[in-house]
């Protein structure tokens, strides 16, 4: 493993902490502009959101009414009753996209898949990028302000739904995560900066609470007028295989 991702994941909470636990929840509450811009709008409303931690599988309630949830894989994104009875389903979801600019309306499924794709990459940072099929190498450090932050490139396959599959992530001194860069090419490949920020610690593994995505210029700074996703994060609980037991 590259020996700057071992002591990153380490500052983390460690990786043989992360494998004892088979999913993580949490309750959000999104917003920014790049809702607004795909014709749906997204209220204060915090929602719950469950991410699987070893299998790309992420659900979020409520989703469209106070009775439905979302169910994201690659393969599949869907709407569903919490009984389980189908509302709505599109099969190999990303395709759907094909064509998409930053202002192309999406419908719902659109939306659950941009939901469970995002969540589970911000919700697995940084241990999906210890995955056997994922490449990284430290890039230039990144100054900021009167910090220098060190930065790992990642290289990701094509069987990970996420944002793109270059990305860029920043560590502080600390070895936290500061900072995380991609295109969305979901949303006509639109360049983001997203600063995470407030820290807590869950079960022993700590994760940012606070997530600011801006759209980004060519020299990499972000456009602090141009906040196209915000996320908070509360109540973060992981959950062990079999028994249900959150500790």
């Amino acid at each position: 493993m590259n020996a700057l991702l071992e002591s990153i994941l380490e500052a983390h909470g460690g990786l043989d902490r992360w494998k004892r636990y088979a999913k993580v929840e949490a309750s959000i509450v999104s917003g920014g502009g790049l809702f607004a811009l795909k014709g749906l709008p997204q209220d204060s409303t915090p929602r719950r959101m469950t991410v699987w931690l070893h299998e790309e599988r992420a659900s979020v309630m409520p989703f469209g009414a106070p009775d439905q949830r979302t169910m994201f894989t690659p393969e599949r994104v869907a709407i569903e009753k919490l009984d389980g009875t189908l509302v709505a389903e599109r099969h190999a979801p990303r395709d759907s996209f094909a064509g998409h600019q930053m202002n192309t309306p999406w419908d719902p499924l659109h939306r659950a898949y941009f939901n469970g794709e995002a969540l589970w990459t911000y919700l697995t940072t940084p241990f999906f990028l210890a995955m056997d099929s994922v490449r990284v190498e430290e890039t230039q450090p990144w100054r900021e302000g009167a910090e220098t932050w060190r930065v790992l490139r990642a290289y990701l396959p094509g069987t990970i739904e996420t944002h793109c599959l270059v990305q860029d992530f920043f560590f502080g001194e600390d070895l936290l995560l500061r900072r995380h860069d991609y295109t969305v090419t979901v949303a006509g490949g639109f360049a983001a900066a997203q600063l995470v920020s407030d820290y807590t610690e869950a079960n022993g593994i700590r994760l940012p609470t606070q997530r600011r995505a801006y759209a980004r210029t060519s020299d990499r700074q972000p456009i602090r007028d141009l906040l196209m996703v915000s996320i908070a994060i509360d109540d973060v609980r992981f959950e062990q295989e079999g028994d249900g037991t959150k500790r």
